[in-house]
């Protein structure tokens, strides 16, 4: 075989596996659903950040909506501050109340959480953010929670991250964000909302207690030092004196 065809053989190998990585690149970028920690669980809160990339070539992404189904009956949400965008929790009022299995009924629900960019702020086509939330309790009846989103463009094009993904089937389009729910654990209760709370609260406590054992050892490394100051001087005094004994006529006597 000819030097020509092995060339050629290789730039279509190389045309191949750049084109399925751009494939990979375009199908995977669309808005997600991601747990950085341990898996939410049914009845539990959750603690989720989606990521939004920006993919129009030549406008923004200016806003960013994420729908909670009513159903779900989410009765609590917090927005995690986000510099230059701003957050507004939407809540509905439910037609028929529902009943949290420790005995709590919602009936009022969030359905919505949206994110604005602040002037200067707004996403380019190179890209992404991630808007964070906690919020619960969380439906026991469901394997997984969908979060349709919309995506919202400079010069007005809003695009739909609501599609279902089908279980064992092809990926749409446009899916929604989806997050899936571990099996509620023997025990599991109201504690798993102060599961964030108290690992912050644990870290505060951890960082100050970390600071305090820092300042007694510098309090003690100084004291340390003075001392051995102290020693040397007193030390360095004894010499002087003992040698203008040793100078002085008889003092060896």
């Amino acid at each position: 075989m000819s030097q020509h065809v092995f060339k050629r053989a290789g730039f279509l190998a190389a045309t191949i596996g750049v084109a399925g990585l751009l494939g990979t690149g375009v199908a995977s970028a669309h808005v997600t659903a991601n747990v950085y920690g341990p898996q939410p669980t049914k009845g539990g809160y959750a603690a989720i950040v989606f990521r939004v990339p920006s993919e129009e070539p030549t406008t923004m992404t200016t806003k960013v909506a994420v729908d909670f189904k009513a159903d779900y009956g989410i009765g609590s949400v917090r927005t995690k501050p986000l510099p230059g965008w701003t957050a507004e929790v939407t809540k509905s009022k439910l037609p028929t109340p529902i009943t949290k299995d420790n005995g709590t009924q919602i009936t009022e629900a969030v359905t919505a959480v949206t994110w604005t960019a602040q002037p200067g702020n707004e996403l380019k086509a190179t890209d992404y953010q991630e808007f964070s939330v906690s919020f619960g309790p969380l439906p026991t009846n469901v394997d997984e929670v969908e979060f349709p989103a919309h995506q919202t463009y400079s010069d007005g094009k809003v695009v739909d991250w609501n599609q279902p993904t089908p279980a064992g089937g092809e990926e749409p389009e446009h899916p929604a964000p989806a997050v899936k729910l571990a099996a509620k654990a023997e025990g599991d209760g109201d504690h798993a909302a102060m599961g964030a709370n108290t690992a912050s609260t644990n870290g505060e406590h951890t960082e100050a207690a970390a600071a305090t054992s820092d300042n007694t050892a510098r309090w003690l490394g100084g004291a340390g030092l003075l001392v051995g100051a102290i020693g040397l001087g007193v030390g360095a005094g004894a010499t002087i004196r003992a040698r203008k004994a040793t100078a002085k006529p008889g003092g060896n006597s």
